[in-house]
């Protein structure tokens, strides 16, 4: 029997080019000359800190754009509710979903299920595996998922037959 199996993963080495191509532009920017700001990855987990919560903002933008240029869906990026005051610094972490959590991973099912399709979906861990009897049932599927609006970005792995 076909399958897949829908996960959701981002690149570590895109995520850490783009966050070296966002410190190399907040560097050069006149906005920001002389002022204490930087990115520290670690773990998926990118620590924007400056002097000014406006900063924090601007360097999230920054990120953003070059989250896009290497092809790394800004949706996986969580950011944290507020910012963190420290002495004279602002902080704000932002943290990369890996994998598809029980919540999303049910919600992903249920709308599997309201379309009908002669398919079975099921939570497996981190992902989700979806097995038909026809390799066109699967893609019906996949279309579907493309087609929302989906929290997170999806990709599609291991297509058997």
């Amino acid at each position: 029997m076909p399958s897949f199996d829908i996960v959701s993963e981002v690149d570590a080495v895109n995520v850490r080019n783009a966050v070296e191509n966002a410190t190399r532009e907040v560097s050069t920017r006149f906005d920001f000359r002389g002022v204490e700001a930087e990115f520290v990855l670690k773990d998926l987990v990118v620590t924007l800190k400056a002097e000014a919560e406006f900063q924090i903002s601007q360097m999230e933008t920054i990120l953003r754009g070059n989250l896009a240029k290497q092809k790394v869906d800004a949706n996986a990026m969580e950011l944290a509710k507020k910012c963190e005051f420290t002495g004279k610094t602002v902080s704000r972490n932002a943290t990369f979903k890996q994998g598809v959590d029980k919540e999303y991973a049910k919600k992903i099912v249920k709308q599997i299920k309201e379309a009908k399709l002669k398919v079975q979906a099921s939570i497996q861990g981190d992902k989700v595996r979806v097995t038909g009897k026809k390799r066109d049932d699967l893609q019906q599927v996949m279309a579907l998922l493309r087609s929302g609006d989906q929290d997170q970005p999806l990709q599609f792995d291991n297509m058997r037959d």
